[in-house]
């Protein structure tokens, strides 16, 4: 990256996380562009700075830009920050791949595991694109995006194998309201992320039961042991996992109100999950 301008980052896609992450650039500084799929919502961020689909109420920085064209969005970036399904992934990139920059650092918001081949996302990113493992980054922790939008505080970890890779990235996204750390542990954040959404669900499986505090508790932490384990025996260190991007996560994954995860099963009928052998 030149000395003389910010960092370029291009944003994939306009999603709800993909927003906010696009929004944290922007207010640290870096020059940002969207990918959106659709025209509206690119014309829309571009012209009245809000994002229609997902956060009609916030206005965007005015320097975040958009467009629906991938090698537009990709010129002279300096990061590629991908923020859509893990189960489209592989195929996605796969189109986007020629428009990479030799020098492009991949940066993965994904929190999934691909089915087909049981691959974390740095891994599809990795084969499919050919980058080193070094350009590849992971960004996780428990960021619930309407809070980011507002500008509630937060905090996340940033892992790359390359540390000074991940420290450039901490600075191109450091705000006064989003404070990310460092770690070269991305299989640890990785699986944290992925897994805690299984634990988010079972939790919001007993609350919906009316289980009690005990039983979340128990789902929480045991949840987490055995988290930490899979992740040490795929070679992840076990720090990581009681850090932002493994405990920190998962709490704020099973306890709020804005998670998905475990408000899943908050509409189904109490007495026919109690019938249900789970």
């Amino acid at each position: 990256m030149s000395q003389h301008r910010s960092a370029r980052a291009a944003v994939f896609s306009a999603g709800s996380w993909g927003t906010a992450v696009a929004k944290i650039l922007a207010d640290a500084g870096t020059d940002v562009i969207v990918h959106a799929r659709r025209d509206e919502i690119a014309d829309a961020i571009n012209t009245v700075h809000r994002n229609p689909g997902y956060f009609p109420d916030v206005e965007l920085p005015v320097s975040l830009a958009a467009t629906t064209d991938p090698a537009a969005a990709l010129h002279r970036a300096d990061y590629l920050v991908l923020s859509i399904p893990a189960q489209s992934l592989r195929t996605n990139l796969a189109l986007w791949t020629p428009h990479i920059g030799p020098d492009t650092v991949i940066v993965s918001l994904m929190k999934g595991i691909e089915l087909c081949s049981g691959q974390l996302a740095s891994q599809v990113i990795t084969e499919v694109t050919g980058v080193s493992a070094d350009r590849v980054a992971v960004l996780s922790g428990p960021n619930l995006a309407r809070e980011i939008m507002d500008g509630e505080p937060a905090a996340a970890t940033v892992a790359c194998p390359d540390e000074a890779a991940a420290r450039r990235f901490q600075q191109a996204c450091r705000t006064p309201y989003f404070r990310p750390y460092t770690s070269t542990d991305i299989i640890g954040c990785e699986l944290g992320g992925a897994v805690k959404n299984v634990i988010a669900l079972a939790v919001g499986i007993a609350s919906g039961m009316g289980l009690g505090d005990n039983a979340s508790a128990m789902l929480i932490t045991r949840g987490l042991a055995e988290t930490t384990r899979l992740a040490v025996a795929m070679g992840a260190q076990p720090a990581t996992l009681a850090g932002l991007a493994g405990l920190g996560d998962l709490v704020a994954t099973c306890s709020s109100p804005l998670s998905r995860n475990r408000s899943f099963f908050g509409t189904v009928n109490r007495s026919a999950l109690a019938r249900s052998r789970w």
